[in-house]
């Protein structure tokens, strides 16, 4: 006797064994091509000058590690800056990236938890990762206990490379002014005296892209910790100190110092960098304060040019003179990353000397890895021993606000130009910070 519910039966059970033979066998499949198919490790990364050397370290580490690392390029910094805050509003960013931004921008990405603590990993093994670093370096990447951004105690990033702002003087303007071209000035009062020789010859004396308010912020702080010290600088940012302090307003009056004695370039206020570098490449000015990225810039502009690094030229035998200086830039890895490990050795490999010097020789920056340092051109060497005396905004456990700092940088254009003293300058920039302070506090 035909029973319709054990014909139905059958049936169902033969569609079912057919369905799960099939996702057995696709099952299979997808396994045996996840077996296969290579890892990826995707970076992405801002940095137009080194996408040509990081393409080429990608491929040596596929070759001898089997992982792909795909680096992917964003620029200019602006459009790069914006695709990571979105990818990290959607959760969609890559194994490792940047961030470019002050420290606090920095200290959101942790507190998101989309950056992974590299802590346990740098300190581990007897050949401890952060010991490779320029320690003034890795201090970028790094949060004490207690600091004031709420951040756990960490390394939380990898610097790439390393870089500081100093001073550069040309030596063969410098010696046909009368000055010793191998002892560039040390002090004010000698760099003063310099630039009278200079000016009696013709010649400029210092350039720089003043027309970037951030690079007198640099020079004006320089000397801010020179006069009055680390301490003193910080109670300031942290509204303990006004800025009418009389050591502020010394550090105002060496800008109107520099403007009465000449000292500065024709246009310097309103100039930008890349016209400044091209200024003092072109043998029209004896000083420029620039970063060691200008090793490179300098280099495509006149490779003849005949440099040297020095300090900027102490005011104050009280305190050290001290400069910026950091990471140049650095990569953090995602907390999310399905291949978070794979991406730890590769920044493990990427910043071990026979990499670090490979960038030094295509890219001209200053190594993260203080490993390398000794085997550099002489010109880079220099700007490397100002490793250890630098400092960084992005370093201090306070930040001052984006419109004090607006403030007394665009001040200094005025007292450059003649149009304000220090004095006045002082009292803006104060009372900026009292109405910032109080609108922080009624938050």
């Amino acid at each position: 006797m035909n029973c319709p519910h054990k014909k139905h039966f059958l049936f169902f059970m033969f569609c079912s064994f057919v369905v799960f033979l099939s996702v057995s066998l696709i099952g299979c499949t997808s396994n045996s091509k996840a077996k296969t198919a290579p890892k990826v490790v995707k970076i992405w990364h801002w940095m137009s000058d080194r996408d040509a050397a990081f393409q080429e370290l990608a491929k040596r580490y596929e070759k001898q590690a089997g992982i792909k690392i795909d680096f992917e390029l964003y620029a200019p910094s602006d459009a790069y800056t914006q695709k990571i805050r979105a990818s990290a509003q959607t959760d969609t960013l890559p194994d490792i990236f940047g961030i470019l931004g002050e420290k606090r921008v920095f200290a959101s990405f942790i507190k998101a938890g989309y950056v992974f603590d590299l802590t346990e990993e740098m300190n581990k093994d007897n050949s401890a990762w952060k010991l490779r670093f320029f320690s003034k370096a890795l201090a970028v990447n790094e949060f004490a206990q207690g600091n004031s951004y709420g951040v756990e105690l960490g390394i939380y990033g990898v610097p790439i490379d390393a870089t500081n702002i100093q001073m550069l003087y040309n030596k063969d303007l410098l010696k046909s002014a009368g000055w010793d071209p191998d002892n560039p000035p040390r002090t004010w009062d000698e760099f003063l005296a310099a630039n009278k020789m200079l000016k009696e010859k013709g010649i400029q004396g210092l350039v720089s892209g003043w027309g970037e308010i951030w690079m007198i912020d640099c020079l004006a702080s320089n000397y801010a910790f020179n006069i009055m010290g680390e301490d003193k600088v910080l109670d300031t940012i942290k509204g303990k100190v006004p800025y009418t302090d009389p050591d502020w307003i010394k550090v105002f009056d060496l800008f109107g110092q520099m403007r009465d004695e000449n000292v500065l370039a024709s246009g310097v206020v309103t100039m930008v960098n890349k016209t400044a570098e091209q200024l003092f490449a072109n043998n029209r000015a004896a000083f420029a304060f620039n970063g060691s990225w200008c090793i490179n810039v300098y280099k495509g502009m006149n490779p003849d040019l005949n440099c040297g690094v020095m300090m900027p030229p102490r005011v104050s035998d009280k305190h050290p003179m001290v400069i910026w200086g950091g990471a140049g830039s650095s990569f953090m890895v995602n907390s999310h990353s399905l291949v978070r490990q794979k991406a730890i050795e590769f920044l493990k490999w990427l910043t071990d000397e026979e990499q670090q010097t490979f960038l030094v020789a295509r890219t001209n920056n200053l190594p993260a890895n203080k490993q390398c340092a000794i085997n550099m051109p002489k010109i880079n060497q220099e700007f490397a021993s100002g490793m250890d005396h630098a400092t960084h905004p992005s370093a201090w456990d306070a930040s001052e606000f984006l419109m004090v700092i607006e403030t007394y940088t665009r001040g200094i254009q005025s007292i450059i130009l003649g149009e304000k003293t220090s004095e006045q300058v002082a009292a803006e920039t104060q009372a900026v910070k009292e109405r910032e302070l109080s609108r922080q506090q009624n938050i």
